[in-house]
């Protein structure tokens, strides 16, 4: 199916190099088992995506766009217990946002009828029985990886009755748990999961497509594969845990004799200082560490997207980090890289203070005020310029004045002089501090004929200062957003020990006096752009008309590498 927009950096190119992938799907072209490729992203409807489901995405959707194929987006909604409409909007909504467009949602259930008439098929042959045990009983039964499972007393049940048994678990007559259908394979096989394998469960529990038309749910092994078949897809991309699965994918497809889709794994690329597992989310979740689904901090694409991240960053991101056989850590600097570089072409320049310090010019005009040219993007020379203004007072950061500077230190200082961005030289004249001793205003001088940052003698300074004027300042919360954990592999813990107490204490920051030009107050939610000097900021839904909020989508530069330079 089409692109909702430009992906050309999912797309191959003749001078690339092919991954195994690629590879796989050319020969399988050029032998003549298949004449098209068709792929899907398969996501059961029951948490949010994040940024480790964007790699499936993105891998599947380019693999389908590059040979000419088509790209099926399938619910796999089996478990009616933990899937809800909401999961599935939000899906819809993410895969939208990061660029691809899938046609019409396809639906597992939409399934259910055809994949209940290959169970009694199964049935018919000798090839599946229900099963009168526990679960408890069935896993006693299964066997380890160094030893054999034990047959069900249930397992030579003859067709008929199995049927007739299948039927009834299908009319409601039985309670949940009470039987399930089995895949009648090898108790002895060296896989695990094909040791017949439970093909339904008992579940009287509405499903948010069928209501209530069912009572007996197939379980994910049983409908992934046919799923597949139904759609006809020709080669069916998924992450390594499911490399043991694929034989019984296998088995099933032979013995009912329908289309038989290729499975290929890859690894899932991990990312450091990150979790993407659903059971480790929902437990950050529970813990109240984070405020919803959507906190700028989660790894969720909802969350990313609140925090600003552009989509084109996370398909950049994956695209850079290729297609590997074997598990592997990407570092989260990568991604933070590719969201700066996207952002320092797209993103808008506008000044903000968040830490601010009150400076007075004192031989400016008093009660007067002028509109300054400043550049709306130095990569983009179609963004053209803005007014900011400026006047007597103005707000500049704290961390940009030192009363006794070291030596290579180059910003404001007593008697120093420096560069107001877009405005004028200026000279530190007077510290003025509070009865504490604090430095609350600097009085400083201005040349009025180096507007525009120069100086007609030719005189050089070695600091540009961002700056805010007072009198036009709107104030703003702003929010710095850091790295959620403070060790790389945060679940890597000893025994006894809990991975949340890796939590980064500095992952939030809230500032909530900050100042920032009027261009920037009219930014709407979701708008990302960068302030001067400091970072790129993403307007948050919780803006008001009276106090934007900015949450800080990725620093300037690579902080965290920084720091560990200097350990």
């Amino acid at each position: 199916m089409s692109p909702k927009t430009d992906n050309s950096e999912t797309a191959d190119t003749s001078d690339r190099p092919r991954d195994f992938l690629r590879v796989a799907i050319a020969a399988d072209l050029a032998a003549g088992t298949n004449s098209e490729v068709i792929t899907r992203f398969p996501p059961e409807p029951n948490a949010y995506l994040h940024i480790g489901n964007a790699k499936a995405i993105c891998v599947n959707y380019g693999i389908a766009e590059e040979f000419g194929g088509r790209y099926n987006l399938r619910f796999d909604d089996t478990n009616p217990v933990k899937e809800e409409q909401e999961y599935v909007d939000s899906m819809i909504e993410d895969i939208h946002w990061l660029g691809f467009d899938f046609g019409e949602a396809l639906y597992a259930s939409d399934y259910f009828d055809q994949l209940y008439d290959w169970s009694c098929e199964l049935i018919g042959k000798g090839l599946a029985y229900v099963d009168d045990q526990s679960a408890d009983e069935i896993r006693a039964q299964r066997g380890t990886l160094t030893e054999p499972g034990r047959d069900s007393p249930f397992r030579d049940r003859s067709p008929k009755e199995n049927l007739d048994l299948f039927t009834r678990m299908r009319a409601g007559e039985f309670a949940d748990g009470d039987k399930v259908l089995r895949a009648k394979i090898d108790m002895a096989s060296p896989n695990v999961n094909l040791r017949d394998p439970v093909m339904y469960r008992i579940l009287h529990a509405y499903h948010h497509r069928t209501g209530d038309d069912w009572c007996i749910y197939p379980m994910y092994d049983w409908a992934h594969g046919q799923g597949d078949s139904i759609e006809g897809v020709t080669h069916s991309m998924c992450t390594l845990e499911f490399e043991d699965h694929r034989p019984l994918y296998d088995w099933f497809i032979e013995k009912l004799g329908i289309f038989p889709s290729r499975q290929i794994e890859y690894a899932r690329g991990n990312i450091t200082y990150t979790v993407t597992s659903k059971r480790r989310l929902l437990q950050l979740m529970e813990s109240g560490h984070m405020s919803g689904w959507d906190d700028p901090r989660m790894p969720t694409l909802n969350g990313l997207r609140r925090r600003g991240v552009p989509p084109e960053a996370i398909r950049r991101f994956w695209k850079e980090v290729g297609i590997a056989k074997r598990e592997n850590n990407v570092e989260v600097s990568l991604l933070e890289f590719c969201i700066r570089d996207q952002l320092n072409k797209s993103a808008r320049r506008v000044m903000g203070v968040i830490n601010p310090l009150k400076l007075t010019i004192i031989n400016y005009p008093e009660g007067e005020s002028e509109e300054l040219d400043a550049v709306n993007n130095p990569e983009d020379e179609s963004a053209g310029v803005r007014k900011v203004p400026f006047g007597r007072e103005l707000w500049i950061e704290a961390e940009d004045f030192m009363e006794e500077p070291p030596k290579k230190f180059f910003r404001l200082a007593p008697g120093r002089e420096v560069r107001l961005r877009y405005a004028y030289f200026v000279t530190c004249e007077e510290v003025v501090k509070d009865v504490n001793g604090n430095v609350i205003e600097l009085r400083c001088s201005y040349d009025p004929a180096t507007k525009g940052g120069d100086a007609p003698d030719g005189r050089k300074v070695k600091a540009t200062l961002h700056w805010v004027s007072a009198a036009h300042a709107v104030q703003t919360e702003v929010r710095l957003y850091d790295r959620l954990f403070r060790v790389e592999n945060p679940t890597d813990v000893a025994e006894g020990e809990d991975w949340l107490d890796n939590l980064n204490p500095d992952s939030l920051q809230v500032l909530p006096t900050c100042y920032i030009e009027p261009e920037a107050a009219r930014l709407g939610t979701g708008t990302t752009c960068q302030f001067e000097r400091l970072g790129y900021f993403c307007v948050d839904p919780d803006s008001t008309d009276e106090t934007p909020v900015f949450n800080r989508t990725v620093t300037l530069r690579d902080v965290w590498a920084n720091l560990q330079n200097r350990k």
